[in-house]
C-alpha cells in the first residue's frame, strides 16, 4: 500500500524526534497508535489537520511578541504580526463579531480575561452549576472564579433537565449580578442566549457566553449565536472548531480596549505565536463549505448515536441532544461513571465520567458518562458507524465479562482500520 501524506508527515516527525529523544518518540508513536486504533468519544476532543499540526510545530514558536500587531515590545515581529492579523480577521469573519483577541492560551484564560475586564473581587456573578453542565471557570469554589467572586450558581429544571430560565430571572432580580456567565461543558441542548441576555440587561448585568463546546456549530449557523446579544463571547479553538489547543475572546466594540488590556498585560505575557498561526489555519479551514458539511455530520451523528443508545434502553439527560454531545445517566444504583469510563477504555472506547443533574455521587466518581461525535466524524464515520458504536457501548456497559470487553476491542480495531485518521500505524 502506498504511503499517504499522513504516513509521510508522521514518519518524518517521529524520526526527527527519535534522533534526539527516543523515549518521547515512543510516547508520540504510542499516542498516534492509541487514537488511530480506538474510538475517541470525548466530546471536547478532536483531530486537527496536518496543516494545523505543521503550524503548531513551526518556527513561530521561537518568537517573543508581547503586545499586539503594530504595537509590540520586541523587534522582529513583522511576520508574526501577519499571522495574528490573519487569525483575528478570519475569526471576525467566522463569527461576525466586532472585535476579537486570539492570544489567550486556553479557554480558562479567555474567561479570566473577561472577569478582569468587567468585575472587581467580591462582585456578584452567576454561572451554571458544574454538576448541571457548567464549567469550573464559571464559579466553582475551587477555581479562581469561585474564590474571587460572589458566585450564585443557576440550575436546570428537575423535570426537563434543561436550563430554568424563569428561576434565572428571579435570581437576577434578587441578587443583581454584575456578570452572568452562560454556556456549558456538558449540556446537550440549545442555549437561549437571547433570553439570558435579556434577563441580564433587565438588571444592568453584562453577559459572557462561553461557547467552547459549540463554537463550530455557532460559526456555521447551526446553533443560535450569542454574538448579537452578549457583550463578551469566549471559546476554545479546539473541540468542534478543530483547531489547536487554545482560547480566544470576542467582544462588542465598546469593550475592546478593556479586553485587550485584560489579556495583556492583565493575565498573560508573551503570546504563543505558533499556536496563533495554527489558529489562523484552522479558521481558514472553518470558512470552507467542507467544514460546514462536517459540522452538519457531527450533529447528525450525535442524534443517531443518542437515539440508538436510547433504543437500547439507556437514559439520556434531558431526553436527547441538540448538539454534538450527550450524557448517559447511569443511575445512582447502577455502574458509576468512573467504572463505565474504565470499562469502556479497556474495550478501546474513550469517554469521560461526568456528573449528571442532581447527582448524589462525587464528581470524581459521577453517575454519568459524556459522549461526543466530533472526533469520530473527523475520521469520516457516519450514521451506520454510530449505530454500531452504540451497540458496542451497550455490550460493554452491560457485561462484567472481560472476554466480552476484549471481543469488543477487536471489533473497535476492525472499525477504526476502515477510517484511519493520520495514516496507518
Amino acid at each position: 500500500m502506498n504511503a499517504t501524506p499522513g504516513d509521510r508527515f508522521f514518519s518524518a516527525l517521529e524520526a526527527t524526534v527519535r534522533e534526539v529523544d527516543p523515549q518521547i518518540a515512543e510516547a508520540l508513536l504510542g499516542e498516534r497508535q492509541r487514537i488511530d486504533r480506538g474510538l475517541e468519544l470525548i466530546a471536547s476532543e478532536n483531530f486537527v489537520s496536518p496543516a494545523v499540526l505543521a503550524a503548531m510545530g513551526s518556527v513561530m514558536t521561537n518568537k517573543y511578541a508581547e503586545g499586539y500587531p503594530g504595537k509590540r515590545y520586541y523587534g522582529g515581529c513583522e511576520f508574526v504580526d501577519v499571522a495574528e492579523e490573519l487569525a483575528r480577521e478570519r475569526a471576525k469573519q467566522l463569527f461576525h463579531c466586532d472585535h476579537v483577541n486570539v492570544q489567550p492560551h486556553s479557554g480558562a484564560q479567555a474567561n479570566m480575561a473577561v472577569y478582569l475586564a468587567t468585575c472587581q473581587p467580591g462582585d456578584v456573578v452567576f454561572g451554571m452549576d458544574l454538576s448541571h453542565g457548567g464549567h469550573l471557570t464559571h464559579g466553582h469554589p475551587l477555581n479562581y472564579s469561585g474564590k474571587t467572586f460572589q458566585i450564585h450558581p443557576y440550575l436546570v429544571r428537575r423535570d426537563t433537565e434543561t436550563i430554568d430560565y424563569d428561576a434565572l430571572r428571579d435570581m437576577a432580580r434578587q441578587y443583581r449580578p454584575k456578570l452572568i456567565v452562560c454556556g456549558a461543558s456538558a449540556y446537550p441542548r440549545i442555549i437561549d442566549f437571547e433570553t439570558i441576555a435579556a434577563i441580564a440587561h433587565e438588571v444592568g448585568a453584562l453577559v459572557m457566553a462561553d461557547i467552547a463546546h459549540i463554537a463550530g456549530m455557532v460559526a456555521v449557523g447551526l446553533h443560535p449565536s450569542p454574538v448579537p446579544h452578549c457583550e463578551f463571547v469566549t471559546t476554545t479553538t479546539h473541540k468542534t472548531l478543530r483547531g489547536p489547543r487554545g482560547g480566544m475572546v470576542m467582544c462588542q466594540a465598546p469593550f475592546a480596549e478593556a479586553l485587550d488590556k485584560a489579556v495583556f498585560p492583565g493575565v498573560q505575557g508573551g503570546p504563543l505565536m505558533h499556536i496563533i498561526a495554527a489558529k489562523a489555519v484552522a479558521f481558514a479551514e472553518a470558512l470552507t463549505p467542507a467544514y460546514r458539511s462536517y459540522i452538519q455530520q457531527v450533529l447528525t451523528n450525535a442524534r443517531v448515536l443518542c437515539e440508538s443508545l436510547m433504543e437500547l434502553g439507556w437514559r439520556m439527560v434531558s431526553g436527547g441532544t441538540d448538539n454534538h454531545l450527550m450524557l448517559i445517566n447511569l443511575g445512582a444504583d447502577g455502574i458509576s461513571g468512573k467504572k463505565a469510563e474504565e470499562r469502556l477504555g479497556l474495550a478501546g472506547i474513550t469517554v469521560n465520567k461526568n456528573t449528571v443533574p442532581f447527582d448524589t455521587r462525587k464528581p470524581y466518581i459521577g453517575s454519568g458518562i459524556r459522549i461526543g461525535t466530533p472526533a469520530v466524524t473527523s475520521r469520516g464515520m457516519g450514521p451506520d458507524e454510530m449505530r454500531r458504536i452504540a451497540s458496542l457501548i451497550d455490550r460493554v456497559l452491560r457485561s462484567e465479562d472481560e472476554a466480552v470487553w476484549a471481543e469488543v476491542k477487536q471489533q473497535v480495531l476492525e472499525l477504526t482500520r476502515a477510517f484511519p485518521i493520520y495514516g496507518s500505524c
